[in-house]
């Protein structure tokens, strides 16, 4: 069956009962989006204009268009570009996670996540650096309270790879410093934005092999050595007592 339309300027237009209808069922689709739908789509389209435009030239207006609906439908969700960026960002994140690794040792597990970050932050991390400089002048944001933004409800991978190292006795998360555990995860995002590259394997191993294991095994002989020293010491303590007992 075909099917008879005029164009806007009046001349006709043939559609088949095919085509008509996979018209149709398109343009249904577009009206039924709703709720979480509507919004990820929203911000996929958001995500798509940033790396392709960039944040100077992302507007309101682009990403609307990009999307297949109205301004207004973003500025009910968002109440500007700032917003709806950090938004579109962090749903990137959240839509494309880093996988937790078990391979049953630290070693192996840090080598793995950090190469699955190495893998697929890459991007990520070029867009965001991109659009750093913009947000924090448009948002008054320090860099800090961007990152908070970004990562505050996405899951802390590494907590997960620590506390099973820490259930092995690989680590002590009792004396181990914050700061210790942070370090190889600042390296990489360093090294991430300062050559916006990927890092290279033999730069990944070692930060793992000569830097932060290391550092690990340090604070785990100190605690144990602290630890045989305070045994003595209430050893020591407890013999004199019975010492100065039996001499009285």
């Amino acid at each position: 069956m075909t099917l008879r339309q005029e164009n806007k300027k009046g001349k006709p237009l043939l559609l088949t009962a095919r085509g008509y209808s996979g018209c149709v069922t398109s343009q249904l689709h577009r009206q039924r989006r709703r709720g979480e739908e509507l919004e990820a789509a929203l911000l996929d389209a958001a995500w798509a204009e940033l790396v392709e435009a960039g944040f100077a030239k992302l507007t309101m207006e682009s990403v609307a268009a990009r999307a297949r609906t109205g301004v207004a439908v973003l500025y009910r969700r968002w109440s500007g570009k700032d917003e709806l960026v950090l938004a579109a960002i962090a749903h990137y994140g959240r839509r494309n996670p880093v996988a937790i690794p078990d391979t049953g040792s630290l070693r192996g597990d840090m080598l793995m996540l950090l190469g699955g970050i190495n893998d697929g932050r890459y991007t990520f991390t070029v867009v965001i650096t991109a659009a750093f400089a913009g947000l924090l002048a448009s948002t008054g944001l320090t860099p800090a309270e961007v990152r908070a933004r970004l990562i505050s409800d996405r899951p802390n991978q590494s907590a997960l790879v620590y506390q099973r190292a820490h259930e092995r006795g690989e680590l002590d998360l009792d004396t181990v410093p914050p700061a210790v555990l942070a370090m190889p995860f600042d390296l990489m995002r360093h090294d991430l934005l300062m050559t916006l590259k990927p890092v290279p394997p033999e730069r990944i191993e070692a930060i793992v092999d000569d830097l932060f294991l290391p550092l690990i095994s340090a604070h785990r002989g100190a605690h144990r050595g602290a630890h045989r020293g305070a045994h003595r010491g209430a050893h020591r303590g407890a013999d004199r007592q019975a010492h100065r007992r039996a001499g009285a």
